[in-house]
């Protein structure tokens, strides 16, 4: 399983304010990324997954409000998120 609970508590502690803290914007827009980085990398294998892709498609919607939502609020967050992550505007 590519999603352990250690694994978790390592994305949560690195960018969230604690190791139990999952609620943060920034500790749920870094789970979005390994899932969808993960996703990614098993579509490039199984082109015709198609329920996969609908998947992707919906967590890339998600973190996207979540990306809006911080940058709405707080916008030195929201660019060390982008920073962070490596991900495009």
């Amino acid at each position: 399983m590519y999603l352990t609970k250690e694994v978790k508590e390592q994305i949560f502690a690195k960018h969230g304010k604690g190791a139990n803290d999952t609620g943060t914007a920034e500790g749920q827009i870094a789970l979005f990324t390994h899932r969808i980085n993960h996703l990614t990398e098993h579509l490039k294998k199984n082109r015709k997954d198609f329920n996969t892709e609908r998947s992707l498609v919906r967590m890339v919607g998600k973190r996207r409000s979540l990306l809006d939502y911080l940058k709405k609020k707080e916008i030195n967050r929201y660019r060390a998120i982008i920073k962070e992550l490596g991900i495009r505007k």
